[in-house]
């Protein structure tokens, strides 16, 4: 922006020096050429005021003394009769127009002709020719263009130099703003602009600086709601591991105690995450994606066999990391399995399968061979066909995001849903 507006004031200074400099020019050429004209036809004029009041040899001497013939304005007086006096010259159409009576002034090769008609002699007109050279004509012509260059290019330089900084002084403070918007999307919300510039950029910057404090005021009331509606259920699953603690069965216990146990981790883990103001530095570590999908395949298989699914895991032997915390990508594992309980049949077969990415990073399918996606619509974040919140492919999409990875959906040959996610290297 600086560059333009500078070259724009460029343009403009441009076009109004060559508005003022070119005729400023040809008027000095203009002056020029009639100062020296004016000089010469007084030079002639002086002599012609001889040639009426002289005879031929009184004429003749004082042009010699005067230097007529050798002077600046070298003068030829051509008498009636064909006498010429003063400096040899030849006689051209002009001399003879001015014979007629009357004084001109003409063009000639090198310069111009100053011819001044001298009437009242008894044979007849005489005329007095002096001749300007070129030179003379523009003499001092290329000194007074070179200063009115120069003073063009001080000005051109004092426009710009004074146009750059007026457009600094814009730019800015505009930049700046934009930093400060970049660091409140990284989530820096401490970040604030520094008022600067004109009256409208600072008043954008006021209005920025109160849009970051509204949005901090907001994120601190949704993450203590958030914190506060999770902890309110920590008296229902104090209640459900009483009632699980009076289970007859050892087995059935365990099984349901260990779930309840997942849960309550799940909802301390909600209102550590929802007071934390940044994420954590686990999600920048990263976690080994092969060790995480396999505790989750080994939690749901239990389900799994109950409902006569067939679950089947392909997972790398070794350790395959990613750029994602280990209760993001198990909360995103859970959400895809919990899809294929919620939305298929009992007895649907299912699989899952963990791959390395040749460019870093993992690719996690879950393919099943239910009836797959209804719609569309049914991708949405809050769209449910079986009465659930409509969230878990949109907290998988974030989880995705949240690497530098992505998420498809697709069909499997078998006809049923397979949803694709992408995790990035970290």
């Amino acid at each position: 922006m600086s560059r333009r507006l500078t070259l724009l004031v460029a343009a403009t200074t441009s076009l109004v020096l060559l508005a003022f400099l070119v005729p400023l020019a040809l008027l000095v050429r203009t002056v020029a050429a009639d100062r020296a004209t004016s000089s010469a036809t007084i030079a002639a004029e002086s002599v012609a005021a001889l040639v009426t009041t002289l005879d031929r040899p009184a004429l003749a001497n004082a042009l010699d003394q005067a230097g007529a013939g050798t002077g600046e304005w070298p003068v030829t007086v051509f008498l009636p009769g064909g006498t010429v006096l003063g400096r040899p010259a030849p006689r051209s159409p002009a001399v003879d127009l001015a014979a007629r009576g009357g004084s001109l002034t003409a063009q000639a090769p090198g310069g111009r002709e100053i011819l001044v008609a001298v009437q009242g002699l008894p044979d007849g007109t005489a005329v007095v020719r002096t001749f300007v050279p070129d030179a003379a004509l523009t003499r001092g012509v290329m000194r007074a263009w070179l200063i009115l260059a120069a003073l063009g290019v001080v000005l051109l330089g004092l426009s710009l130099a004074v146009a750059w900084r007026m457009a600094r002084s814009l730019v800015q403070p505009t930049h700046d703003l934009a930093v400060v918007s970049h660091r409140l999307a990284a989530g820096d919300l401490d970040a604030r602009a520094r008022p600067a510039g004109p009256a409208e950029l600072r008043e954008v910057s006021a209005a920025l600086n109160h849009l970051a404090g509204r949005i901090r005021e907001l994120l601190a009331q949704e993450r203590e709601a958030a914190a506060d509606l999770s902890h309110r259920l920590r008296t229902p699953l104090t209640a459900l591991r009483l009632d699980v603690e009076t289970l007859r069965d050892p087995g059935e216990a365990a099984r349901v105690g260990a779930s309840v146990d997942a849960l309550e981790r799940a909802v301390t883990q909600i209102i550590e995450d929802a007071r934390r103001p940044a994420p954590a530095a686990a999600a920048a570590a990263g976690c080994d994606a092969t060790e995480v999908v396999a505790e989750r395949v080994r939690f749901w298989t239990v389900l799994a066999d109950d409902q006569d699914r067939r679950l089947t895991a392909r997972l790398p032997p070794a350790p395959l990391h990613v750029a994602l915390s280990r209760d993001d990508l198990a909360a995103a594992v859970d959400a895809l399995i919990e899809n294929v309980f919620a939305h298929t049949p009992e007895g649907t077969a299912f699989t899952i399968r963990l791959d390395a990415v040749p460019a870093g990073g993992a690719r996690l399918t879950v393919a099943d061979e239910g009836p797959g996606f209804d719609s569309p619509r049914s991708l949405e974040r809050g769209a449910s066909g079986s009465g659930s919140s409509g969230l878990g492919l949109d907290i998988v999409r974030r989880a995705a995001e949240d690497s530098g990875g992505t998420m498809s959906v697709g069909r499997s040959p078998e006809g049923g849903a397979v949803v694709e996610l992408d995790l990035g290297n970290p």
